[in-house]
């Protein structure tokens, strides 16, 4: 057997795509779906109360945060995942019984959160202070000069910035398949490598990696485009007609 054949059967087995396509579609791309938004929203919030707390005038405020951020940034993020869900496994079984599925969107939000939270944290710093006090020049007080002025301007910077770690974490719920998940709520990753396990071959893998650049790819270069406009401060066609 030549190479080309042995890459072919390996990678490129277009029966066993065409037979998991189906369930990559009404499963996995919908739980994968699912995992990421879950996490997006509920890091996002988090990620802000963290960012606000480590930019406290009180020690005893921003200590907790940055300990937070130490500990979810310094962990593997495969570590984090099963330390929450099967450490709160016997806790929440008492709740929703032994899915992990909610545990897996909570190791996931704090994960992102710690991250989130030091986006926030940059781009509300790198506001100058002018703008601060001249929001209290104009009657505002320190809570209100925050959420109007000062926080609307530093999130609008870090956007792209925060849209990248959505995009991590599109890829990340792949981990959450560690936890062993019901049939029912496999993402992408686990159809596939269920389905190359059953077959022999790569091919589903590679059908799902070309499901997870599908949802990434397009967003990190429209990421691109909204950073590069931010940036000049003009309509990205405008730019590049000035440049030539």
């Amino acid at each position: 057997m030549d190479i080309w054949s042995t890459l072919r059967d390996t990678f490129l087995d277009w029966e066993s795509m065409k037979e998991v396509l189906p369930e990559m579609l009404k499963v996995g791309l919908v739980n994968t779906l699912i995992l990421a938004a879950a996490s997006v929203v509920l890091g996002t919030v988090l990620g802000m109360i963290v960012a606000v707390l480590a930019l406290s005038r009180k020690r005893w405020l921003r200590w907790p945060a940055k300990i937070y951020t130490d500990i979810f940034r310094g962990l593997p993020a495969i570590l984090t995942i099963l330390l929450i869900g099967q450490g709160l496994s016997p806790i929440t079984r008492h709740w929703w019984g032994p899915n992990p599925y909610p545990l897996g969107i909570l190791a996931l939000s704090l994960i992102a959160a710690a991250y989130i939270g030091e986006i926030f944290r940059s781009g509300i710093q790198s506001v100058e202070k002018g703008q601060l006090e001249a929001a209290r020049a104009l009657g505002f007080s320190y809570p209100s000069g925050m959420r109007l002025v000062v926080i609307p301007q530093g999130v609008r910077r870090v956007l792209p910035a925060l849209v990248n770690q959505f995009i991590a974490l599109v890829k990340d719920s792949s981990l959450v398949y560690f936890l062993g998940l019901l049939a029912s709520q496999r993402e992408l990753f686990r159809i596939g490598q269920d389905a190359a396990a059953t077959n022999g071959n790569l091919s589903p893998l590679l059908l799902a990696g070309i499901f997870y650049l599908v949802m990434t790819v397009p967003l990190t270069h429209l990421v691109n485009h909204f950073d590069k406009r931010l940036r000049e401060g003009r309509p990205v066609e405008e730019v590049e007609h000035a440049a030539r």
